[in-house]
């Protein structure tokens, strides 16, 4: 069966290089919005919405997508805006624990097959000062929470609980558990 991944993100395609599976990358184009609250259930409702839109166009394949947000001080806090908005959500985060959440999906809609779920992992943030805080608003503009825990130069997260794969953006244990049941 062919495989698509849903998402253009280096992060996703390495880590599923890494498991062993042959892929095409289509990534979706949708808009990422919805009506969830709850960290949860918007990263599982984003990454069905971009599977779906994937598996529209390609009915006979198993598509897999995935969403990820950061969620620190009752805050959901995706990826930034602009540089300034960088800068509000690294300070937020400074010093701090935080909790990365991951969506995964897995649709293929001949099948009628469709499997959704989540992962949750903590990171603690360092203290960093203000002079640092601003060097590193320039360079995450892409991901949520505005930092890379897997740029080696990223000094920012001192600590995970819970999966690093989950915090980079794709859930592999989650993804080994989804793939069994299909």
């Amino acid at each position: 069966m062919r495989i698509i991944l849903a998402s253009g993100s280096p992060r996703r395609q390495d880590i599923l290089k890494r498991l062993g599976y042959k892929f095409d990358v289509i990534a979706s184009s949708i808009k990422e919005t919805t009506t969830k609250k709850r960290p949860f259930a918007v990263v599982k409702d984003l990454a069905l919405k971009k599977a779906f839109s994937v598996a529209a166009l390609y009915p006979d394949a198993l598509v897999i997508a995935g969403d990820t947000l950061v969620y620190c001080k009752g805050e959901i806090l995706g990826k930034p805006k602009n540089q300034k908005d960088a800068l509000r959500l690294l300070n937020k985060e400074n010093g701090s624990w935080q909790r990365v959440y991951s969506g995964l999906a897995l649709v293929c809609k001949n099948k009628r097959q469709i499997l959704c779920g989540y992962d949750v992992s903590w990171c603690k943030a360092r203290k960093l000062s203000a002079e640092v805080l601003k060097i590193l608003s320039y360079k995450h503009l892409d991901k949520a929470g505005a930092y890379a825990m897997q740029d080696k130069n990223d000094m920012f997260i001192e600590k995970v609980l819970g999966s690093k794969d989950n915090v980079v953006g794709f859930p592999s244990e989650l993804f080994k558990e989804m793939i069994k049941k299909l």
